[in-house]
């Protein structure tokens, strides 16, 4: 399965489950880099399909990953936005992260936030904008955590 068919393959595949739910919308689909992006519009299901914590999303991104993978699709990962979680998620996550900072800078005291991978993904991308402090993760799992600290001189 070349790249195109696999971003169609994901994109019916989705339509497909999401009309399980009684969803039945136009997913817009893309791919960037490695990564096919799916895009769901706002429905009355929103909070049905998000679920709490997003965990229904990512379990919806894991089945068509899963299910790409099973097919060998030329493009595996997935990344599913459904009516904008995500990009909101994000765009509140990084205002925190630059509240982080700023503390950062101020205190010279380290900050420490138990956040998912893709949150922590975020404030690694926001604090690479500043030259003065980096950002690593430790630990293992669900006790994984992100450090935000002064770059030493």
């Amino acid at each position: 399965m070349n790249h195109e068919q696999s971003l169609e393959y994901a994109k019916k595949y989705l339509e497909d489950l999401l009309s399980f739910f009684g969803v039945n919308v136009d997913i817009a689909a893309s791919v960037e880099g490695d990564v096919i992006e799916l895009s769901v519009p706002s429905t009355e299901s929103n909070s049905i399909l998000i679920g709490r914590n997003a965990e229904t999303l990512r379990g919806l991104q894991y089945v068509v990953s899963t299910t790409l993978r099973n097919q060998d699709a030329a493009i595996v990962r997935v990344n599913i936005d459904i009516a904008d979680y995500k990009r909101q998620r994000a765009d509140k996550v990084a205002e925190k992260a630059r509240g982080w900072i700023e503390e950062v800078r101020k205190t010279g005291d380290s900050h420490v936030a138990n956040l998912n991978a893709a949150d922590r993904r975020v404030v690694h991308q926001v604090a690479g904008e500043y030259e003065d402090i980096e950002t690593f993760s430790e630990g293992e799992g669900r006790e994984r955590r992100i450090i935000i600290a002064q770059k030493s001189s």
